[in-house]
């Protein structure tokens, strides 16, 4: 799962076939499709081109359109943004959601799951609230965030609600970006062997990225320094 987690942050193309392939190559081992199918649905991650069904949705759930195409992000709190990504650990692995600022880059709240149930993304929500609320909340069409419980919470507040589209490989290209930094930054670097020592681990980590880690795109500020600005 390990190597799956790795070429998908390279190569998000990469469905069933061209990824059994991969593991075949790498590996020098026979690999069974049908099983790598079987752990890229379990991790949640698909590969990005347009497909009729790309994420694990509702049809019970409603969709909302994209509100950001052509939009340009001039301050922090205009939009925010969330997804959720496979965490691997030396034994096992957990489920990460985050919500960033676009402007600032600040993630504003995390929280990590063992399961994809969308209990925690509302949670992480409700932390991200507490300090402040943006014009724009973007998600993908996943169960958790078509779920009538988030974005009944949003609309609450009277933000926004934009999804990206299906099989749009940029509409949230921001998150997709902090998961390739933490990645190679942290988790990779450190193989938590434990979720205690995994929580640990990202707590320091997300201190460093919001107050300590310079931004090239923020003129070699800390997204803190933006955020609260």
């Amino acid at each position: 799962m390990r190597l799956i987690d790795e070429q998908f942050l390279r190569a998000p193309i990469y469905g069933v076939p061209r990824m059994t392939e991969y593991l075949a190559q790498t590996t020098q081992r026979a690999v069974n499709d049908k099983r790598v199918r079987r752990l890229m649905r379990l991790m949640g991650v698909q590969a990005i081109y347009p497909q009729p069904r790309t994420t694990l949705g509702s049809r019970a759930n409603a969709v909302f359109p994209y509100l950001l195409r052509g939009v340009e992000i001039v301050r922090p709190n205009q939009v925010w943004s969330t997804d959720i990504t496979y965490v691997p650990m030396r034994q096992g692995f957990m489920y990460l959601v985050a919500i960033l600022d676009w402007y600032s880059r600040y993630v504003l709240a995390w929280e990590l799951s063992n399961t994809l149930d969308g209990e925690f993304c509302l949670t992480t929500l409700e932390h991200a609230l507490q300090l402040g609320k943006p014009e724009i909340f973007n998600t993908d069409q996943g169960a958790q965030f078509t779920a009538q419980a988030f974005t009944g919470r949003l609309q609450a507040e009277g933000i926004r609600v934009s999804m990206d589209g299906r099989g749009r490989a940029f509409d949230n290209i921001f998150v997709e970006r902090l998961w390739r930094t933490v990645k190679y930054e942290d988790l990779y670097i450190n193989d938590y062997a434990s979720v205690a020592e995994l929580l640990v681990g990202l707590t320091r980590y997300w201190y460093f990225y919001n107050h300590e880690r310079l931004h090239q795109s923020l003129g070699y500020h800390p997204p803190v320094s933006v955020h609260f600005a």
